[in-house]
């Protein structure tokens, strides 16, 4: 009986994988591929969405219930979610189609490879919801020095990054990281819900979210914005401690 659910689930895979390569709204290129240059990188804008309206990312985005939440609340906006699992932005990409959404999109890549689709300026917001925490290796961290360098490429001037979590240890992790480097915090909460904020934060939840909460798990939320205060050079590493 287990074999057949496995070889059940893997078929269901390898159909979500045909599906995603038909639908306009997804995107994947090869790293050979991204070496010519991605076609849409700085034209996002002009050539896909049709508009001028700002751009968000959602890193890490999973099934892509930001994305396609903020999607549907935001008409003059738009929405990209990113994720290296097919089968996962999968769901997001479905309900995209169903419901003839005009504001969204889906790039399968990983997160390093975001300079290689977006140009510099090109990105108003970038979103971090439930990050797999990598609790031994730093580096891996979206809110780690490394990435950060990353969306400084693409974000616009005073950019705003959030960050939403239920994992304590890796938003502590982000706090030493944005007052080490002095961004600019405009805002976070151990418990976002006991403090009753309004707004995008609160009002979407993701399905793991929504379990959290029912077992009790706060939920850590914050918004900060990278800053012209140091150099090209300056985010490489924290200081290693004793």
């Amino acid at each position: 009986m287990h074999k057949k659910i496995v070889k059940r689930v893997a078929r269901h895979k390898l159909a979500q994988f045909a599906e995603n390569e038909t639908f306009a709204h997804m995107f994947y290129r090869s790293y050979e591929e991204l070496q010519k240059g991605f076609f849409l990188k700085g034209k996002w804008k002009q050539d896909y969405f049709k508009n001028d309206y700002p751009i968000t990312l959602e890193l890490g985005c999973g099934k892509g219930e930001y994305t396609v939440g903020m999607a549907k609340k935001y008409l003059k906006r738009n929405f990209i979610g990113i994720d290296l699992k097919g089968a996962r932005l999968w769901h997001g990409a479905k309900i995209v189609q169903q419901e003839g959404l005009k504001n969204v999109a889906f790039i399968r890549t990983k997160i390093d490879q975001l300079f290689s689709f977006f140009d510099a300026n090109e990105v108003a917001e970038i979103w971090l919801t439930f990050s797999d925490p990598q609790p031994k290796i730093e580096r891996r961290r979206l809110s780690s020095p490394r990435f950060l360098n990353v969306y400084r490429e693409i974000l616009v001037p005073n950019g705003i990054i959030h960050q939403k979590t239920d994992n304590r240890e890796l938003f502590d992790y982000t706090l030493e990281v944005v007052r080490h480097f002095d961004f600019q915090l405009d805002y976070f909460s151990y418990d976002i819900y006991s403090d009753r904020k309004n707004g995008d934060a609160v009002e979407i939840q993701t399905f793991y979210e929504k379990m959290f909460l029912k077992e009790g798990i706060p939920i850590n939320y914050m918004e900060f914005r990278l800053n012209d205060k140091f150099a090209d050079n300056d985010l490489l590493v924290l200081p290693q401690k004793d």
